[in-house]
């Protein structure tokens, strides 16, 4: 039987979703294909134990980052990824998703998971999902990473049950510890969290008195440079192994980075400077090239001390996660104890 073309429906989590413009019909398509290839995805606000199907205990009942109750598949094979850190999670539990969206700044996954996440389509932005390639991806189960417009979240749990992993304060360890429930894996979760702080303590460990140097975090874009403030994944890892934070870095910022004009450039100064774009390569990398060459940059005192390292910032300045954090401790090691 052909396909029934279904009509595109894009959202963003971080506004209302607009109202449908197209006719009755066209909508009417929408919900009977989502019915039709994916079932119903079912969620609550009650609590329970595990909800056994006519398999004898094919379903599982998580609690999300949200309190809300999600019953689920006790093993799902096909996970849609809708953050970045969803997709970190996944892959550092063994789990290969069918869908994702792209990073900040990408047009696939984050520069770090590349290689990781070749083939994987992509059913959505930063921005938000496109519903019709969510459906298309068949999932059985679809991590909603920190996504909070009712609106979207109600289109997306009649395609599957969905799951939002990552609360308000975007702690990367609890995320990967929710992941681990819903995808059956809590084992490897327990295990990968116990590598990461073993691995912490030894960098903590071997850098020395260097582990109490002050650390600043700054990303840059064709928008300028921006700092990384308190709340954020980097900070996290950073905090793990005692560093100090220079200035507002120490401050829970508004959003996820802090603007800071060449003016001011001396608040992303410190003991050691770890700098970057979204991207490795391309023009916000060549513009990174023209900032090292004003004054004001070349007067930091991590520049004339030469602590400063480029950075890929799709790893430590976004969303980031348990893949990510392991690398940024590998980052640290090279840099500041050969």
């Amino acid at each position: 039987m052909p396909e029934r073309k279904i009509p595109t429906m894009q959202f963003t989590p971080s506004s209302p979703v607009r109202r449908a413009t197209r006719p009755a019909v066209a909508a009417l398509c929408l919900t009977t294909c989502v019915l039709a290839l994916a079932g119903c995805g079912t969620s609550d606000a009650k609590s329970g134990s595990d909800d056994a199907g006519k398999d004898g205990g094919s379903k599982v009942r998580v609690t999300d980052a949200t309190g809300t109750a999600v019953t689920l598949p006790r093993a799902p094979k096909r996970v849609v990824v809708l953050s970045e850190m969803d997709l970190d999670s996944s892959l550092a539990l063994g789990v290969k998703p069918v869908g994702l969206t792209a990073g900040r700044g990408q047009q696939g996954a984050p520069a770090y998971l590349a290689g990781q996440a070749k083939g994987i389509p992509v059913v959505g932005a930063v921005t938000g999902p496109d519903i019709e390639k969510v459906v298309r991806a068949k999932p059985d189960v679809i991590l909603a990473g920190q996504l909070a417009d009712k609106q979207v979240l109600q289109q997306l749990r009649k395609i599957a049950p969905t799951v939002v992993t990552i609360g308000r304060d975007k702690d990367w360890k609890r995320s990967l510890e929710l992941t681990g429930k819903v995808l059956g894996r809590s084992n490897k979760a327990d295990a990968f969290l116990d590598r990461y702080a073993a691995q912490a303590a030894d960098l903590k460990k071997d850098l020395g008195p260097r582990a109490g140097a002050g650390v600043s975090v700054a990303r840059y874009s064709a928008k300028g440079t921006a700092v990384m403030q308190q709340g954020v994944f980097i900070s996290d890892v950073l905090k793990d192994l005692g560093f100090k934070r220079p200035g507002i870095q120490n401050d829970k910022g508004e959003g996820h980075s802090t603007p800071i004009s060449d003016e001011n450039l001396k608040k992303i100064d410190g003991d050691w400077l770890f700098i970057g774009t979204l991207a490795p390569a391309g023009k916000d990398a060549d513009l990174l090239d023209k900032l090292t060459h004003k004054p004001a940059y070349r007067q930091l005192d991590a520049v004339r001390e030469k602590h400063v390292t480029r950075i890929d910032g799709s790893k430590w300045t976004s969303l980031g996660g348990a893949n990510a954090a392991v690398s940024v401790l590998a980052d640290i090691r090279k840099a500041m104890t050969a």
